[in-house]
């Protein structure tokens, strides 16, 4: 049996899209599922598009996903080079094959009598398709303008009867109709390779059986089959893969930005937690199971479970998957991700740390939103005494003021500042007061804290600050409740 070979085949016009990201997790996945290899081969031909150091971004990012090819440019392979520019002279040899044996021509037509005939064609309300008339120059005609040296560009050229079909994985049997295809340029005036004469070029040459790629690319199918029949060769399996749309049905926009990988992982999600999200937009494990690791995808994925329908990208969703994937780490694992946040805003108070992380290990969804979280550690915010007040504890200003007043002459007897003695020292006093815990616990936390939202308790908060700025943020609260009395 022939060893799988995928690969993923960017354009370096950017950053990598969520997109392309899914393309080569699903060829990674489905090559590494039979032991088989997965190529990347950067597709640079078109150079009007073309973004500096976009193929190096490219290649950081899919090491940054754990998707680690097997061939490509910076680790080579028994077919380089890897990247279309530099195999220039391979599409110049195919193409002269193919005019040889009569499945491509020269054209010599100008722009503007293409130009006409794109006008006559958005009149008609047609799609554009060039008119053959290259095709019909003689042998002696063709050889006498190649002499002259005019411009010209290759033309597949496309059978004007009958059908080509193909069986896709994911959308079954399609068929069309040869006259519906246009016949396009595969070598174009400056020598370089269109896309839809390179991929079929390498994916020959590389010994690719399995090319995963995005549905807009089903309509130009067709056109790749009759140049695998032209060569004699046996095409690969394809599969289509959905679009990627966000809510309200909007594509997804590589030009806006939306969803690029990289800022993804700078607003704070996990690499882990992303391949496994984007994993499930197009993909169905038949099982319900969501939460996975790169090693479990590798070992269940399978082509039947690719859909047809558009996948949603919803950001919720990946929220809670980071969520889930964060709650997996070791604490210890954790605690390094919060590291150079920690860095960034203790500048001032030096607390134990280790202990905010196992505050925030279960309650954080992505790390981005730590800071916010825990700045009043460093210094307590401005806050308003209406802070106190919370109808479902039950509490108001005037009950806050008593309670605090109470808990800090409390704690302030204490010589042993750790959880169970603040918390044993709190609850004894709140019996002894006659109230509920919240009410209590409730106007401690505002008055340590100064949020209304915190990643701990009361008690927690205190442990972190410390008996002598604990009691220095009671006595403050207090004497702001004093003052509205």
């Amino acid at each position: 049996m022939q060893k799988i070979r995928t690969r993923f085949a960017p354009s370096p016009t950017g950053y990598l899209h969520i997109g392309g990201l899914r393309t080569a997790l699903y060829s990674y996945l489905l090559a590494k599922k039979h032991q088989g290899v997965f190529v990347l081969r950067i597709e640079d031909t078109d150079t009007n598009r073309y973004v500096s150091d976009a193929e190096q971004a490219m290649m950081r990012a899919l090491k940054r996903a754990g998707l680690q090819y097997d061939e490509g440019p910076d680790v080579g392979g028994p077919y380089k080079p890897y990247i279309q520019t530099q195999r220039l002279a391979l599409y110049q040899k195919y193409a002269l094959e193919l005019i040889h044996t009569g499945g491509a021509y020269y054209c010599f037509c100008s722009k503007e009598r293409l130009e006409t005939l794109r006008q006559q064609a958005e009149g008609d309300h047609l799609p554009f398709h060039y008119d053959g008339h290259c095709k019909q120059l003689s042998e002696k005609e063709t050889k006498e303008k190649l002499q002259q040296k005019l411009p010209y560009v290759i033309r597949q050229k496309i059978p004007a009867e009958g059908t080509t079909n193909f069986k896709d994985a994911v959308y079954g049997t399609i068929t069309v109709h040869n006259r519906e295809l246009d016949e396009g340029v595969l070598i174009k005036s400056d020598g370089i390779p269109t896309y839809n004469f390179a991929n079929v070029i390498d994916d020959h040459t590389m010994e690719i059986t399995h090319v995963l790629r995005g549905c807009e690319f089903l309509s130009s199918t067709p056109k790749f089959i009759l140049l695998y029949k032209a060569f004699g060769w046996q095409p690969p399996v394809f599969a289509h893969l959905p679009v990627i749309i966000k809510d309200g049905g909007k594509k997804l926009s590589k030009r806006e930005k939306d969803a690029a990988f990289e800022e993804l992982l700078d607003q704070g999600f996990l690499p882990e937690a992303i391949i496994n999200y984007v994993a499930l937009l197009g993909w169905n494990p038949k099982t319900e199971q969501e939460i996975f690791t790169l090693k479990e995808l590798e070992e269940q994925f399978d082509l039947k479970g690719l859909n047809k329908a558009a996948a949603i990208f919803d950001k919720n969703k990946l929220l809670w998957v980071n969520s889930q994937h964060i709650q997996r780490l070791s604490l210890d694992e954790f605690h390094t991700h919060l590291a150079p946040y920690y860095e960034k805003i203790f500048q001032k108070t030096k607390l134990n740390v280790k202990k905010i992380s196992e505050l925030l290990h279960t309650r954080t969804k992505v790390f981005t939103e730590v800071p916010e979280q825990i700045t009043f550690f460093e210094a307590l915010p401005a806050y308003d005494t209406e802070l106190f007040v919370n109808k479902k504890m039950k509490t108001d200003t005037l009950l806050a003021l008593t309670a605090l007043t109470r808990v800090f002459e409390a704690f302030e007897e204490l010589t042993d500042w750790q959880e169970d003695t603040l918390r044993s020292t709190a609850l004894k006093l709140i019996a002894s007061m006659q109230l509920k815990n919240g009410q209590v616990l409730w106007p401690l936390r505002a008055a340590l804290s100064g949020r209304q939202f915190t990643p701990g308790g009361a008690i927690e908060i205190a442990v972190i600050l410390g008996k002598q700025e604990s009691l220095a943020r009671i006595a403050k609260a207090v004497e702001k409740l004093q003052k509205i009395r």
